[in-house]
């Protein structure tokens, strides 16, 4: 059976660590603690934020004790890396409410299953990093850091040609702070990032061994930045983000777009974003070259991932959205699934009224002219909730409508067509 390290070498989840050997020799003593960081700068995380919190939960799973550390205070500053501008600073209050929300998501993401009694917990470095006064930052902290090192940091260098203000530049001393009192108070001894927080780490490594001695044990590991196969940034699509509250990415969503992941990076997601065993991914993997019509890889990622992120519930309706919508067999849809499914498609509104179907296929602006609606009909390319329309003078009415509201128009295989009823006759 691999290590946890050798696990996520195989996954290709490492980038670089601090020290390689010294922690694969301490996993393998004890269980330890471990965190990773995130700033509520939104009030929810999207897929690019899942990526390290994927390599805690593996940690979790091996045993270890998994910390998730909220940046109450250095989201209300803004980190430098990745970025050209400064951050656009938001309120206490909206900080606190977008902490409040990502709270909620990791507790659905890690305390779940076998694992909900293994030591997790969520901090906010607010509670200590705002009883610091400026006096006592400047002496008992700001005195262990070298400018010249600093300034060596690729996320600080990366900066000073465009600029960066002092309140950015001091966004390593506070998050070597927050390494330094989880490590003290919590015995955590690894921190996890993305590799744009390399500079960080280290630097809080720094920090620890100067102020609580060079024997302490404590490391740093990042995860590479995911690519796609073309060299595009993993996580964006046309739409914008791909977010974890299905408020913003419905379940439906989330699902699809891991189901039209390409061929050549879907083995890669399957080692990243799920629990699968190698065993598994090394079948699937096969699949892809013996049998890629079946996209049977595309499929297994799309249900790991959603039902981890959003349950077997959530997942279950994906599913029946899905099929329903590549079959035409729609009618069974309750409004919220047609809701999901249909929130990108083409969308119209028409009375609530009896009425020629193709003048009102017309009148919707599903067809351009009756000639071509009568065409249409009489082809059998038009179906209206997955009931197949020929006559040419067939009378929609609100007796075609699912609860009354909505009217799923197909025309031809794959164009559907949501209509919402409207001015109900009493």
């Amino acid at each position: 059976m691999l290590s946890i390290i050798e696990e996520l070498e195989w996954r290709g989840a490492i980038n670089q660590q601090t020290d390689a050997e010294g922690l694969k020799k301490l996993i393998e003593t004890k269980s330890i603690g471990l965190y990773c960081g995130v700033d509520p700068t939104g009030d929810s995380m999207h897929i690019g934020h899942l990526i390290p919190f994927m390599v805690l939960k593996r940690f979790q799973l091996a045993g270890h004790k998994p910390v998730v550390l909220i940046g109450g205070a250095t989201g209300s500053i803004g980190d430098p890396s990745g970025r050209t501008s400064e951050r656009s600073l938001q309120t206490m209050d909206t900080v606190n409410e977008n902490a409040r929300k990502l709270a909620a998501q990791f507790d659905k993401l890690f305390l779940k299953g076998d694992v909900a009694n293994s030591g997790f917990r969520i901090v906010n470095n607010y509670d200590w990093l705002s009883q610091i006064s400026l006096l006592d930052f400047l002496r008992d902290y700001g005195k262990h850091f070298n400018i010249n090192t600093m300034l060596a940091k690729d996320i600080v260098s990366s900066r000073l040609e465009v600029g960066i203000s002092f309140t950015e530049f001091s966004y390593q001393i506070l998050q070597s702070i927050d390494f330094a009192y989880l490590h003290k108070n919590h015995d955590v001894q690894l921190q996890i990032g993305g590799a744009d927080q390399w500079g960080n780490i280290t630097s809080g490594l720094d920090y620890i061994r100067r102020t609580q001695g060079h024997e302490a044990e404590v490391y740093g590991l990042t995860i590479p930045l995911m690519l796609k196969s073309d060299g595009t940034k993993f996580g964006k699509t046309a739409g914008g983000a791909v977010w974890l509250d299905p408020e913003k990415t419905t379940p439906y969503e989330f699902y699809q777009f891991w189901l039209n992941q390409a061929d050549e990076d879907v083995v890669k997601f399957l080692k990243y974003f799920t629990f699968l065993s190698k065993e598994e991914i090394n079948k699937l993997e096969e699949s892809v070259k013996n049998e890629p019509h079946l996209r049977l890889a595309q499929k297994t990622l799309a249900e790991e991932i959603t039902k981890f992120v959003h349950g077997e519930q959530e997942l279950a309706e994906a599913i029946q959205i899905t099929e329903a919508l590549f079959s035409g067999d729609v009618q069974n849809l309750s409004e919220k699934q047609i809701e999901e499914g249909f929130k990108n498609m083409p969308q119209f509104t028409a009375k609530e009224a009896t009425q020629n179907l193709a003048v009102w296929l017309v009148d919707t602006g599903i067809v351009n002219s009756r000639r071509q609606s009568r065409e249409f009909i009489t082809n059998g390319a038009i179906s209206l909730n997955g009931n197949k329309i020929t006559d040419v003078d067939y009378e929609v009415s609100t007796d075609d409508a699912i609860g009354g509201k909505y009217i799923i128009v197909r025309r031809g295989k794959k164009n559907y067509y949501l209509v919402t009823l409207t001015d109900k006759i009493k």
